[in-house]
């Protein structure tokens, strides 16, 4: 495992320096909730999909159902379950 950086290593406003590196920074532990989705109320609309501001929904291409969230960078907004038309199909959860 990496060493951690301290304080006095990071980049100041937290820049991204080098291109291709964002998923390097797993910014899922900020959320207090998560999304719970439940599969058999899942219409697979992709609204959550298409309105999350992380990219955190996983589709999978092939059979075109959405099949979980990628909680290492989901940070617990709350847009996905608000968004969808598919009443119960995403619960917002105390961590």
């Amino acid at each position: 495992m990496d060493k951690l950086k301290g304080w006095k290593e990071l980049v100041p406003g937290g820049l991204i320096v080098e291109a291709g590196n964002a998923k390097e920074y797993k910014t899922g532990d900020w959320r207090t909730e998560k999304p719970e989705l439940n599969l058999e109320k899942c219409i697979h609309c992709f609204f959550c999909w298409a309105y999350c501001p992380d990219g955190a929904v996983i589709v999978d291409a092939e059979t075109g159902k959405m099949l979980a969230f990628n909680y290492d960078y989901c940070k617990g907004c709350g847009i996905c379950a608000s968004i969808c038309p598919a009443k119960g199909a995403i619960t917002m959860v105390a961590e």
